[in-house]
Formats: structure tokens, C-alpha cells, sequence
């Protein structure tokens, strides 16, 4: 008899104790947090140079396009340059028409104009949302001699919601090439 009592004791401690807790989970959001940017002069060797991020790696070819490479984040800015040679308007629609071929995966496209009369330095940004492959595109150019398109884009499958962080970060490189792009005379 006492072997019993013992051993209902015994299983009821193990089933009393085996059972979890049921707790709510806290209401948490991802956090990703990347360094303040610092920016260096960069394109010494082309007909252009721009401040950039000294986060990234940098790999020119000769005809001054180049891979601004950030391997923190999984991404690149792709800069390719063009010589103005009587076909501004054809570089223009093909910039336009590479930024619009997005809209199939994008939510939205925003334009936003850039000016720069000072420096000579004309173009558009193009913010794009959504899971498209490319979350940013711009052209510049100084409606002459130049003209210098970037885009960028992650080396994973889009999904808007996860690269946002890294995208809102690059996108806000690419404002700053824009706006620090000078021509060499």
C-alpha cells in the first residue's frame, strides 16, 4: 500500500511539473542598427567624382562605371557611366524605362527631381517600394558631355519588409552621391 501512495505521488509531481507555462510573448520589433556614414572622395581616375560611403568597397572599371559593394548589408550600388554624344534624349528614356521596368513586383515609384545649376548637375531618384529587385535607381547628368546611371540592389530574394533598414541606409547614399556628383572641367 505504501509502494502505491508513493508511486501516485510520484507520478502526479511528474505530470504537475512536466507542464509549461503558458506566457505571452513581448510585442518586439526587429532593431538593425548600421554605423553613422562617413564619406571619402572618390572617382579620382574618372570624369566625375562623388563622396562615398567608407563602408563600402569600391570596384572601378575603365570606363568609370563601377560596384559600390556594402557586404555588411548584402547590397550594391551599380554606377555605370555614359558619354553624351548627340543621344541625351535616347540615354534618358532608357534610364527612365530601366527604373519603370520594376513596376510589375514595385507597390510604388516615387520621381523625385534633383538640381544642382551651380555644378551642372541635372537627374532624378527614383524610390522604389516594394518587392521589386531594386529598391532605388537615378540618373544624372550635366545634358552635355555626361551622364551616370545607379541602381541598387540586394543579393537575396526581395522582400520589402526585411531590406528596409539596409534599403532606407543606401538610399540615402545614393542621395549623397547625387548631391556631391561634380564634373571634372
Amino acid at each position: 500500500m505504501k509502494h502505491r501512495i508513493v508511486f501516485f505521488v510520484a507520478v502526479a509531481v511528474v505530470l504537475v511539473s512536466c507542464k509549461d507555462e503558458v506566457l505571452p510573448k513581448p510585442k518586439a520589433m526587429l532593431r538593425l542598427d548600421y554605423p553613422t556614414a562617413e564619406y571619402v572622395q572618390s572617382g579620382a581616375d574618372c570624369v566625375y567624382t562623388f563622396d562615398k560611403n567608407t563602408l563600402s568597397n569600391i570596384k572601378e572599371n575603365n570606363d568609370c562605371s563601377m560596384v559600390l559593394d556594402y557586404p555588411m548589408m548584402n547590397g550594391s550600388i551599380y554606377l555605370t557611366y555614359k558619354p553624351v554624344q548627340g543621344n541625351l534624349d535616347t540615354l534618358l528614356v532608357d534610364a527612365q524605362k530601366l527604373s519603370y521596368e520594376h513596376v510589375v513586383k514595385a507597390d510604388n515609384i516615387v520621381e523625385q527631381p534633383f538640381i544642382n545649376k551651380e555644378d551642372g548637375v541635372y537627374g532624378m531618384f527614383y524610390e522604389v517600394s516594394g518587392n521589386a529587385a531594386s529598391q532605388s535607381q537615378f540618373y544624372v547628368t550635366d545634358s552635355i558631355d555626361h551622364f551616370v546611371t545607379g541602381s541598387l540592389y540586394f543579393y537575396a530574394k526581395p522582400n520589402y519588409d526585411s531590406i528596409l533598414p539596409a534599403a532606407m541606409y543606401l538610399q540615402n547614399d545614393i542621395r549623397r552621391i547625387m548631391e556631391s556628383l561634380r564634373w571634372k572641367k
